[in-house]
């Protein structure tokens, strides 16, 4: 069977588009394989899993929010997390536009086994940080980082880890590297 379905570790500061951009580079210089695009996108400030299809039927499954799909990031905020902002974020925030679905969500340890990041976040020395992770099915545009600001702890950097069953980090894909999966390994 033809691969129809590919998991990329996207770097920071790439558009996840295949033509040229000015400012920033695009897929086409980490992915050769024709007729594929993103199921879904992740923004250019944001890091991690990118899933690819040339199956439109499949990118429909994987983006659309009616098939809610779960999506896991790692957010580094500004500042000491509160609970009270952690039980915001699970019961769903107001935004401009719409009020979130409920998320999963958890305070995590500083992740080991991330890389660094180039450029590096900003750093506060009067201002610690804090890593959460959230799991959301929506994922309408920059949603993980509208919800942690209207919490009052703004996003330095995101990281998406997981989505449906395809964990990053359990396929050991390295940043800037692709591989093909199974849609057993994304749906199971």
């Amino acid at each position: 069977m033809a691969t129809s379905l590919i998991a990329f570790n996207k770097p920071y500061g790439v558009i996840c588009q295949f033509s040229q951009h000015d400012t920033y580079p695009s897929l086409k210089q980490y992915i050769e394989l024709p007729e594929f695009y993103p199921a879904g996108r992740l923004d250019t400030d944001s890091e991690g899993l990118l899933l690819l299809t040339n199956d439109g039927k499949l990118q429909t499954k994987i983006a659309s929010p009616k098939f809610k799909l779960p999506k896991t990031y790692w957010a580094q905020v500004d500042g000491l997390v509160t609970p009270n902002a952690i039980n915001q974020l699970q019961k769903g925030v107001r935004l401009k536009e719409f009020i979130s679905q409920p998320a999963k969500v958890n305070i995590i340890e500083t992740p080991t086994s991330l890389w660094q990041r180039e450029p590096p976040i900003r750093e506060r020395k009067a201002i610690p940080t804090s890593w959460l992770s959230i799991t959301i099915t929506e994922g309408k545009n920059r949603q993980v980082r509208r919800m942690c600001a209207a919490v009052g702890f703004p996003c330095l950097r995101l990281v998406r880890v997981q989505i449906g069953e395809f964990n990053l980090f359990e396929h050991s894909l390295t940043l800037g590297k692709w591989q093909a999966l199974t849609q057993t390994e994304l749906f199971n």
